[in-house]
């Protein structure tokens, strides 16, 4: 019989620090990988160290995919992730949200392949002969685009309300990813590139999908979904990346605990605890007390749906940040922006930044540049944020910068 072990006592500066180092966020980035191949390894490696990064269209500078690999790779070239995704070494699906994830985990994502497919069976008999024709087409010309598909017929897809708007043969394409028939192989601009799973996906990852038990699938989910949040308790809706309800994620918990692989943190100051992985405890107890925002500490500019932001209470417990996307809130009603990004300064959160990238014109515009009002700006660290600021804008394209608005500096 396991003992169970106490709670380990901490408090939230020494939590919310491992938490950015297990996050590759609290140390100063290595140099920049000095070659193609060096890049390739090394955005490789990080998308292990995070188990995946969330995939989101929405580029006021880059999709978030892009935001959040850079954040942490100095030099961080966006095609990189197209090459893994053309050499089969990453796949797109549904983890945390839609994410990229390394290739190996393939296998434990069956359940969530087989509900999909469940749940778009029917869209799928609807469309008949299409979705043949479409898979037809991909196994004699593939990778392909949406747009080599053509069709007169409009059906009702995803993002569609009253009216019939979307191209037939794009749902099918859509039906046909969720179901996990066909994959996202690549991406040339906003048009994304499908082929077929059998061809794409390792013949020894497609076999064990088919072996691994239910059972074994969802725990090896769980221990990834651990791994990926470092700091994570059961109120989280999307905990362990599977429908769980409030009183099966408390029990995925107590059992984990029981077993010796997940242990109990009591925060200072908090009046619920969180939960890391018991081999991690060494790595929280041997968190220093260096200032909170040292001199030469890195400033990088978080996108909405960075890893370190999916858990909103998280934010809040450990940073005492309050932070929301305002995309889908009116323009009229946004206090921060549109595109708002925090900015983390040393192991603090200390501000938002709202950008927007003009390509053509190699130009990015920051509409607001806030930094909260309990935070010290010394001379060093408004240096930081403006060094910090003209890099982020230099990775991703732009070769001048302007504020159009600032609350502090």
């Amino acid at each position: 019989m396991t003992v169970k072990a106490g709670p380990v006592k901490t408090t939230k500066r020494a939590l919310r620090r491992f938490l950015l180092e297990t996050q590759m966020l609290l140390h100063p980035p290595e140099e920049s990988p000095s070659s193609d191949e060096a890049m390739h390894r090394h955005v490789m490696d990080m998308i292990r160290k995070l188990e995946c990064v969330q995939i989101d269209p929405v580029n006021a500078v880059r999709p978030n995919q892009h935001l959040t690999l850079a954040a942490r790779i100095p030099g961080y070239r966006a095609e990189t992730l197209n090459e893994l995704l053309r050499g089969n070494e990453i796949f797109e699906y549904l983890a945390n949200a839609a994410c990229i994830i390394p290739m190996q985990d393939y296998a434990i994502f069956e359940p969530t392949r087989r509900r999909f497919r469940q749940h778009v069976q029917s869209g799928i008999d609807e469309l008949g002969e299409i979705v043949g024709q479409v898979l037809e087409k991909l196994a004699s010309e593939g990778p392909l685009p949406s747009k080599a598909f053509e069709s007169d017929q409009k059906v009702h897809g995803y993002w569609d309300n009253v009216n019939a708007k979307t191209k037939a043969t794009s749902h099918a394409l859509n039906l046909l990813t969720d179901g996990a028939q066909i994959r996202i192989v690549g991406r040339q601009g906003n048009q994304r590139l499908f082929d077929l799973v059998e061809r794409t996906v390792p013949a020894e990852l497609l076999a064990l999908a088919d072996q691994i038990s239910t059972a074994d699938a969802l725990e090896a989910m769980l221990h990834k979904y651990f791994r990926a949040y470092r700091v994570f308790e059961p109120s989280d809706a999307r905990f362990g990346w599977q429908r769980l309800g409030a009183g099966e994620r408390r029990e995925a918990i107590d059992r984990h605990m029981k077993s010796g692989h997940v242990a109990q943190v009591e925060v200072e100051g908090l009046t619920k605890p969180y939960y890391i992985l018991a081999s991690d405890v060494g790595l929280l107890e041997g968190q220093t007390d260096a200032d909170e925002i040292e001199p030469g500490q890195p400033v990088r500019f978080l996108p909405p749906l960075d890893n370190l932001l999916w858990s909103r209470k998280r934010l809040e417990d450990l940073f005492d940040f309050e932070y929301r996307w305002e995309i889908y809130t009116p323009a009229v009603k946004r206090k921060y922006g549109y595109y708002a990004m925090p900015i983390l300064a040393g192991d603090r959160l200390i501000g938002r930044m709202d950008p927007r990238l003009d390509t053509k014109r190699s130009h990015l515009t920051v509409q607001l540049l806030q930094i909260e009002p309990e935070i010290q700006l010394t001379d060093g660290l408004h240096e930081s944020v403006q060094t910090a600021l003209e890099s982020f804008a230099r990775t991703h394209g732009a070769e001048t910068v302007s504020i159009e608005k600032s609350t502090v500096i």
